[in-house]
């Protein structure tokens, strides 16, 4: 009976965060592709366009 209660539990968001509106996971890691490819462009744009000229 503990088995079944315990594992239920363990699957349940706590109270405080289920009122949080979590975005979905692919947006997560489409935004951090993003966020990496601009801090580098950042911060290598003058090797970036030493290349195109």
């Amino acid at each position: 009976m503990s088995d079944t209660n315990s594992k239920e539990n363990e699957n349940k968001t706590p109270a405080r965060m289920a009122r949080l509106a979590w975005p979905k996971s692919k947006y997560g890691v489409i935004l951090a592709i993003i966020i990496i490819i601009v801090i580098n462009l950042i911060y290598y744009r003058d090797a970036i366009f030493s290349f195109l000229k």
